[in-house]
């Protein structure tokens, strides 16, 4: 029997195929290796589909149980990304500060690399997806550099695929950082909605083929 939070992993995954975030083919990831799919958050470009991706993200934490005080999103997709949380949540009576960082320090006004809410207390981290863990790495370091600790990492998808050693990369990220890490969907989503669309099987047999070369259960 489908559970609701499958039915809106489903969705999700409909959703990003329906605006051509989530794509089929042959692309190459940062690892070097040829991924039958590819999934770009950037292409979330209207006001009417960050919307509904923040509700997306704001359910998946709640479902999470992580326990947070507040959102960063690392520079630049995080930006829009978790301002969009933070409204989801609002709507939903839960105010939650958020803040993201610059690429490179201001020197003029407020000054700094921190925009926003200053980072305090436990810290959810939002990025789209985990690859190499850099970006993750790199915010816990500027969290704890203002005195605040990182909770957890909530992202779009894990694609549950080996990163530089037999864990995935996001399992690399929650053994080197000691934090959780949630997803809206995952590569086992991703193969179930596969399977009920007909018209997809060829991506099907794709995905699947990649999944036996570089997939973590």
């Amino acid at each position: 029997m489908t559970q609701p939070q499958d039915n809106f992993r489903q969705e999700f995954i409909a959703f990003a195929v329906e605006k051509e975030v989530l794509r089929f083919g042959e692309f190459k990831t940062k690892a070097g290796r040829l991924s039958p799919y590819f999934f770009n958050a950037g292409l979330f470009n209207d006001g009417m589909s960050l919307m509904k991706l923040g509700e997306f993200y704001a359910k998946a934490i709640k479902n999470s149980g992580i326990e947070f005080d507040m959102l960063f999103g690392p520079a630049y997709k995080g930006i829009t990304l978790v301002a969009s949380i933070a409204i989801a949540f609002a709507k939903n009576g839960h105010n939650y500060p958020y803040a993201y960082n610059r690429k490179e320090a201001k020197d003029h006004g407020e000054g700094g690399v921190i925009v926003g809410s200053p980072l305090k207390g436990r810290v959810l981290i939002i990025d789209d997806v985990i690859s190499a863990g850099t970006s993750v790495r790199e915010s816990v370091a500027l969290i704890a550099a203002n005195g605040a600790s990182a909770c957890g990492v909530a992202i779009a998808i894990d694609r549950q695929e080996k990163g530089l050693g037999e864990l995935s990369a996001v399992q690399e990220v929650v053994k080197n950082n000691h934090i959780p890490v949630c997803a809206i969907t995952n590569l086992n989503d991703l193969l179930h909605y596969l399977k009920s669309k007909q018209e997809m099987a060829q991506n099907l047999h794709a995905v699947e083929a990649y999944r036996q070369s570089y997939g973590v259960i």
